[in-house]
């Protein structure tokens, strides 16, 4: 068994938080003192705060730059351009 205090900031990881569970993506936001504010790709409604000391069955691997960019080429990321409205009339 590992926990989330393991994990570091701005890294995605491949984990498994049950030993039935299958493997997410995750990626660490932002570290509190006793929290990280974790980002789930697989879910993104299940992005929320968790305790350091919970527990997670598995840290499978921390991606590299490279593999996180790969997998962005196929994943759905929204453009930044749509919260911006084209001001031609």
């Amino acid at each position: 068994m590992y926990t989330y205090e393991l994990l570091e900031t701005g890294c995605y990881y491949l984990v498994k938080e049950k030993e039935e569970s299958n493997v997410k993506m995750i990626q660490v936001a932002v570290e509190s003192d006793h929290c990280l504010y974790v980002q789930d790709f697989d879910n993104p409604a299940e992005t929320c705060w968790k305790m350091k000391k919970d527990t997670l069955f598995d840290i499978i691997e921390c991606l590299t730059d490279e593999t996180v960019q790969a997998w962005k080429q196929h994943y759905n990321i929204p453009s930044e351009d749509i919260f911006y409205e084209d001001d031609e009339e």
